[in-house]
């Protein structure tokens, strides 16, 4: 059963002139639209009927563009067809009907449309008409007696097998174009492919997307060998080199482990910041750096290699060409494999240095690792040495200086002793004033006595004459004294000029010995702290022969052997895409 397609939109023509638009109108309605063809739903099955519809909707859509007027000129006359062929194309519809004008020329002015066309031309193609343009279609259709606009005509496009079949071609005359045909459907017995000319544009696409497909496939295995080719020459064999080097070759190496830490003497008497890290391992953080520093050096390789012979250890025949290090080989050479060998970290968080010494054989490990220990320890004690060393020499050259000065001052106050014989000058001035006070009292009390006997009406006269003399006697003695204190009050040699010197000797003196005590304090504590800041060296751990070698680890080094070619790879192929790009660009 065949079900009429149904449009959801009425094709509309394009308006033609007014003298060519009653013909056509007239042409439409008069034409009478038969049924569409049975179909025999027993030989074609449904599947076949849409790959036909859908090869048709492809062959209209090459033809979106219709030829304009200026197109290659219709021929003027058709070609005759046989008997044979005119009734086994004919449709069953009456030849004298009227389809419309068959000059080329009233087919242009028609104003048919791309559609309209191309429909012509399909409707051409499966009657095997040699049709030179889309009005050539329709002028050999009408010629004919064939309507290409009828709606019947869609419909006997898509045809059974046996139907086509029956239907021979339309010989061409001589000298005309090939027909085109319409594709067939191939037999599943026939085991040969047919044609290339006779294949329907799916077959012929699907032909083609499978040669596509096989040349990618084929391009595909090619890229694929030459990549595993570069993979294999450029990881892979790099990556068997290294394994076989890794468990072959390379000789065993015992490491000797070990852990030490720079400790700081106990310092109770401290006070301030200091001694808020001073139980901490804050305290000693830039000794151990230095320490960790030394271990690393050269100058603790060349010691080493004087004392306990490093160079003559890898320098032996039996280890590995790679680690083995020749015997005349230079400081820096030999330096490279001490740094190699001998690994060195400083944990700040805990206060530990710890040290991993490898070796050819587990003894010689232990032996070195005990060595740079030695070697650390002393440096730990030269370290603290100079610093305490550099604090008391201080301290002792300040105690020095200030019994020097204590020394001058005091021959300087005997010096001013010396000059003026007297000792105490002080003393003299007061004892002149002492005296020259009591002789006053003295002469005030003859005088009072004096005045007594005068008012007597007959004094005696030798009292009173006593007394006078008494008085005189006074007098003259108080004068001298206060001579005398006035020759030791005036000049450079006075006693007064000698007892300020002599007072600021004694203050200088006095000032001397609290610097003198406060040196020798200086010393002292100086000498305590000194002894508070000694650092010394304490082996956690001590190195001990190992029994299994540490290295080489013979997986995890081939497996990190691979990564490393591996993105040494990737990075130089995507440097080579990249600069491929930027080229072809």
């Amino acid at each position: 059963m065949t079900t009429k397609p149904k449009a959801k939109k009425f094709r509309i023509r394009r308006p033609s002139s007014g003298a060519e638009q009653p013909q056509a109108a007239a042409a439409a309605t008069a034409r009478p639209v038969p049924p569409p063809p049975a179909k025999e739903t027993g030989r074609d099955h449904p599947l076949e009927m849409q790959s036909q519809v859908e090869q048709a909707a492809q062959a209209s859509s090459a033809g979106d563009f219709a030829p304009a007027a200026s197109d290659t000129p219709a021929r003027a006359s058709s070609p005759q067809m046989t008997p044979s062929q005119s009734s086994a194309t004919m449709p069953p519809q009456d030849a004298s009907e009227d389809v419309g004008s068959t000059d080329i020329e009233d087919i242009k002015r028609e104003g048919l449309t791309g559609r309209q066309l191309r429909l012509a031309r399909r409707v051409a193609q499966k009657h095997d008409l040699p049709a030179t343009s889309d009005y050539d279609a329709v002028r050999l259709l009408r010629l004919r007696g064939i309507d290409p606009f009828k709606r019947a005509n869609m419909l006997e496009l898509v045809v059974p097998q046996s139907q086509s079949a029956s239907v021979p071609a339309t010989q061409a005359p001589q000298g005309a174009p090939k027909p085109q045909t319409l594709p067939q459907t191939v037999e599943k017995s026939k085991p040969s492919a047919p044609p290339a000319d006779h294949l329907s544009p799916t077959e012929r696409r699907n032909r083609e997307i499978r040669s596509i497909q096989r040349d990618i496939a084929r391009r595909r295995r090619r890229k694929m060998a030459l990549l595993g080719a570069r993979l294999g020459a450029f990881v892979l064999i790099p990556t068997l080199l290294a394994g076989y080097y890794y468990y072959k070759v390379a000789t065993p190496m015992y490491a000797s482990h070990s852990e030490f830490l720079v400790l700081k003497a106990d310092s109770t008497g401290s006070s301030g910041f200091g001694g808020l890290l001073s139980g901490t391992q804050f305290a000693t953080s830039q000794d151990s750096i230095a320490v960790q520093a030394y271990l690393q050096s050269k100058v603790a390789m060349r010691r080493l290699d004087e004392e306990a012979g490093f160079r003559a250890h890898f320098s032996q025949d039996w280890i590995d060409p790679i680690q083995r290090l020749e015997p005349d080989a230079s400081n820096d050479d030999a330096y490279k494999t001490y740094q190699r060998n001998v690994k060195i970290g400083y944990d700040p968080t805990e206060g530990v240095i710890r040290m991993d010494v490898s070796a050819a054989e587990p003894a010689v490990a232990a032996e070195f690792s005990r060595r740079l220990i030695s070697y650390a320890q002393e440096n730990v004690n030269h370290l603290s040495e100079q610093k305490r060393a550099d604090q008391v020499g201080d301290a002792e050259e300040a105690l020095a200086l200030a019994e020097q000065q204590r020394r001058d001052a005091q021959a300087e106050l005997v010096r001013l002793q010396q000059q003026g014989s007297v000792l105490d000058p002080e003393g003299v001035i007061a004892s002149l004033r002492s005296q020259i006070n009591t002789f006053e009292l003295q002469l005030q009390q003859k005088r009072l006595e004096l005045a007594a006997l005068q008012d007597n009406l007959r004094p005696n006269a030798a009292k009173v004459e006593g007394t006078a003399a008494d008085i005189k006697r006074l007098e003259a003695l108080i004068a001298n004294l206060n001579e005398r204190m006035t020759d030791a009050s005036q000049g450079e040699n006075s006693l007064a000029s000698l007892s300020v010197k002599i007072q600021m000797a004694q203050a200088d003196l006095a000032t001397r010995d609290m610097m003198l005590q406060s040196a020798l304090q200086q010393v002292e504590q100086t000498r305590m702290e000194a002894n508070r800041q000694v650092r010394y060296l304490t082996t956690a751990v001590e190195p001990v022969p190992a029994d299994t070698p540490s290295s080489p680890r013979k997986f995890e080094n081939t497996i990190l052997a691979f990564l490393i070619f591996s993105g040494i790879y990737l990075m130089c192929a995507l440097t080579a895409s990249i600069l491929r790009e930027q080229v072809s660009s």
